[in-house]
């Protein structure tokens, strides 16, 4: 029986040519090892359809559905099965209400899966398996139903709609978002070997396997299809795969590369044998010619293409010097009849053409350049030296120029343009593909925001390329006329504010001045107050030296006992006093000695005359040396004061 079985099996991946032995023997355990009946499961006849439904009707019900799909129920059912698939294969209506329509959302893309009801969920991954190549053991299926979803549940009884989407992933390949996002922004460092020769690599998580191969190209001359890996992980698409993904060591992956030989002598081959075709020659003849063969080293030589020098060197350092070589080695591979590129970084470009004054501004055009593509060659000689767009240019960009062929320089000019136009602008030219290159970015000034206004790829002609340049040349006018409008706007509302500033300017400057003029007038009135008060001062202080004086002069008042001549004088103070003062003097006492008793009391003859009353005179003027009764004020007299 075992034996029986080989040959069936051997039979049916035969017929079949499905090389995954377990799916072989899923079917034919499907249909109980009846070869003819496994055949006709995965291999639905077209036509006959009527005899291939007949000869079948003894061991299976067979109901086509939608003209490329088969819904097979074996007789002999499994024992937990066997009530459900009686169910489904009592009429044709019911086979096509019982059908499961899914579709299975499997790495990036859509796979439309077609079963029965009765199928348990260990058939859909069996099912799967087989389209995508994910082991039963390593699925994990989002939306099938939670832990409802067990091997022996039966589709039916899931509750999925039609066409209900489901998300398949390998075990080996889910890891949380974070992970993702980390491994994304990660520097992965490749150590390739080639021949005697190492080269160190640095690509951001985002760089696919292709681009890889692409650059190990431009550095040891072999072609892609040329190139045999050692060290790549075992990984399903691995050229579309980005590196995050691949699971490469770190912090640095070694890798070997060599040159295929086989493939190269094959070529080479065809390449003779099409030429003897061309001249009747014989291929026998080529073929059988092994030893005039010629050796690999002259192959090479044969086969080799001459290396052109790149615009830009292969590690460019300074932004502004790498710009510079790109310009002139422009210039000397193609001819002077080429745009004038701008030679600084870009940074510099951007403030020389966007961000000046919207009647000053020009479109930025950032050509991009790569050795690589076979587009290069015809864009820049054709296009870029085509009359009309060396005019357009001229007159309405600023042009600037970078190589891409290096993945060096390629990586300082998108930490360019992510810290000039933000990541988004990055991620543009990270996107174009190397086979669309040259493309030349045109970047405008809108709205207030330095953006990416379109991409002109290198598959274009002449009249595509103009037109896409005179669209934008147009959109950016308009643009500039509303910018200039609004700056024009802005700058009369700021000329209407410095105005008024500069009148606030002048009050202030006013209302300082007469707070100065007041505070000038109060300090010069304070200094005159303070003068005249030390004045005042002084002369009190003078005054109070000549009462003093005055007073220690007074001879001394005689006694009312006294016996000797005494003279009793009574003086009346003037205006608007009207006390009056007495004293006893001797009558042999001078007049002296009267002006000083009334200079001690503040009345000092400079200030005030003394009158006697009859004869009325002043005294003041009479001789100070003599006596009181020489000058008849004895035995009495009042005298008055008077202010001079």
């Amino acid at each position: 029986m075992a034996e029986n079985r080989e040959e069936i099996l051997a039979n049916f991946q035969g017929i079949t040519n499905i090389e995954d032995v377990a799916e072989a023997i899923l079917h034919l355990d499907e249909c109980n090892w009846d070869l003819l009946a496994a055949i006709n499961r995965v291999m639905p006849q077209d036509g006959n359809s009527h005899n291939s439904r007949s000869h079948n009707s003894a061991t299976h019900d067979v109901e086509m559905i939608d003209e490329d799909i088969s819904v097979i129920t074996p007789k002999t059912h499994p024992p937990d099965r066997e009530e459900n698939n009686q169910a489904s294969t009592s009429s044709p209506r019911n086979s096509t209400l019982n059908l499961v329509e899914l579709q299975v959302h499997y790495n990036n893309k859509m796979h439309e899966i077609k079963m029965s009801g009765s199928a348990t969920v260990r058939d859909l991954k069996r099912r799967l398996e087989a389209v995508c190549g994910v082991p039963v053991c390593r699925q994990q299926i989002a939306g099938l139903g939670g832990s409802q979803a067990t091997s022996s549940t039966s589709l039916a009884t899931l509750g999925l709609q039609r066409n209900a989407v489901i998300r398949l992933k390998s075990a080996n390949q889910q890891m949380a978002d974070d992970e993702v996002a980390e491994r994304l922004t990660t520097t992965y460092v490749l150590r390739v070997k080639h021949d005697e020769k190492e080269y160190i690599l640095k690509y951001p998580g985002t760089k696919t396997v292709q681009e890889v191969k692409n650059d190990i190209y431009s550095f040891t001359d072999v072609p892609v299809r040329h190139q045999v890996w050692t060290g790549w992980p075992p990984v399903m698409g691995l050229d579309d795969t980005v590196l995050a993904m691949v699971g490469l060591d770190l912090p640095q992956h070694d890798l070997t590369v060599r040159r295929d030989l086989a493939n190269v002598r094959k070529e080479y081959k065809r390449i003779i044998v099409d030429s003897s075709d061309s001249d009747n020659s014989s291929v026998e003849e080529i073929e059988d010619t092994g030893d005039n063969f010629p050796a690999e080293d002259d192959m090479f030589d044969l086969v080799q293409p001459e290396r052109i020098m790149p615009l830009m060197s292969q590690n460019v350092e300074d932004e502004a010097l790498g710009c510079i070589e790109f310009a002139h080695r422009f210039r000397a591979r193609y001819g002077p009849n080429t745009p004038n590129f701008f030679e600084g970084t870009l940074q510099d470009a951007i403030k020389e053409s966007c961000l000046k004054p919207a009647k000053e501004r020009k479109l930025l055009g950032v050509y991009l350049h790569h050795e690589q593509s076979v587009l290069s060659n015809v864009f820049c000689a054709q296009l870029l030296g085509c009359d009309t767009v060396l005019q357009t240019l001229a007159a309405n960009f600023l042009v600037y120029g970078w190589d891409l062929t290096h993945p060096h320089n390629t990586n300082i000019l998108l930490n360019s343009i992510a810290n000039a136009l933000g990541p988004v602008a990055s991620m543009t030219i990270r996107s174009i593909p190397v086979d669309r290159l040259p493309a030349l970015l045109i970047i405008m000034r809108m709205r207030s925001n330095t953006e990416i206004y379109s991409v002109i790829n290198g598959n274009v002609g002449v009249s595509e390329l103009v037109g896409g340049l005179v669209e934008a040349i147009e959109r950016f006018a308009t643009q500039r006329e509303e910018d200039a409008r609004l700056e024009r706007e802005r700058d009369a509302r700021q000329r209407v504010k410095r105005e008024q500033d500069e009148a606030y300017q002048r009050s202030l400057e006013a209302d300082r001045a007469k707070e100065e003029f007041k505070k000038q007038q109060e300090l010069e009135i304070k200094q005159e107050l303070e003068r005249a008060e030390s004045e005042r001062l002084i002369e009190e202080a003078r005054k109070e030296e000549l009462r003093a004086g005055a007073e220690a002069r007074v001879p001394q008042e005689p006694d009312e006992k006294e016996s000797a001549e005494v003279s009793r004088i009574r003086v009346r103070l003037p205006p608007p006093h009207h006390d009056s003062l007495e004293r006893r003097f001797y009558a042999t006492d001078t007049l002296a000695a009267l002006l000083d008793f009334l200079a001690s009391k503040g009345y000092p003859q400079e200030n005030y005359k003394v009158i006697s009353s009859w004869p009325r005179r002043d005294l003041t003027l009479e001789s100070h040396s003599s006596t009181l009764k020489a000058l008849k004020l004895y035995p009495q007299e009042t005298i008055m004061l008077e202010e001079r």
